[in-house]
């Protein structure tokens, strides 16, 4: 089983739950609907990872996001997530009316910096986002259609929220395609101080 980092202590996670369309802004560039309810699908334990791997058969897109810890049943840290999505099968699975896992949870796909305690408001959480020294994506709680708080219960009527689960909370607008040798720097702040970053060079 895959572990993420909390308090520099080990913790393995049943499951990701993501958040989909939890952006205005984001759903438009996709030329998607904005969600009247949650879209929420799930990512396996086997889909968490540290490192960052660009595609192969097909790019890959990157989508930022805040990343949400549970332990006790309720909100315990944060981190910078990354989830990568093939989007060209994406796309043509959603032409189907398919389920979107092959395109959404395979593997590699939920890249993640350590987790950290998270003591600040939720609402003064945002992300940033820099691909070789260009900032490509910002947002944070308080662009989100469904707060994290609200997040929570949704999600609890359909799935247990085991401790160590990780709540991927959506990502906005400006994400994209990536290849091998793309240096990305993550981080999450609360209003102007940074909780917690990463940089990963893509292999």
């Amino acid at each position: 089983m895959n572990r993420i980092l909390f308090r520099e202590q080990p913790v393995t996670p049943s499951k990701v739950v993501c958040v989909g369309r939890n952006y205005v802004a984001h759903a438009k560039e996709l030329n998607n609907e904005v969600p009247t309810s949650p879209v929420i699908f799930i990512k396996p334990n086997s889909a968490i990872s540290g490192e960052l791997q660009a595609g192969t058969d097909e790019p890959l897109h990157y989508e930022g996001e805040i990343a949400l810890l549970i332990m006790d049943g309720v909100i315990a840290g944060v981190a910078f997530g990354l989830d990568l999505t093939r989007r060209e099968l994406q796309s043509t699975l959603k032409q189907k009316g398919l389920p979107w896992e092959r395109a959404k949870g395979f593997d590699g796909s939920a890249v993640f910096s350590d987790f950290v305690a998270l003591d600040d408001p939720l609402e003064s959480l945002r992300l940033q986002l820099d691909i070789n020294e260009q900032r490509v994506q910002e947002g944070g709680c308080g662009e989100m259609i469904f707060k994290p708080a609200f997040l929570i219960e949704a999600i609890g009527h359909d799935f247990t929220l085991e401790d160590g689960d990780i709540i991927m909370t959506g990502t906005p607008n400006g994400v994209g395609a990536f290849q091998r040798g793309d240096r990305f720097l993550g981080q999450v702040l609360a209003g102007d101080r940074l909780l917690v970053s990463r940089q990963w060079t893509a292999r």
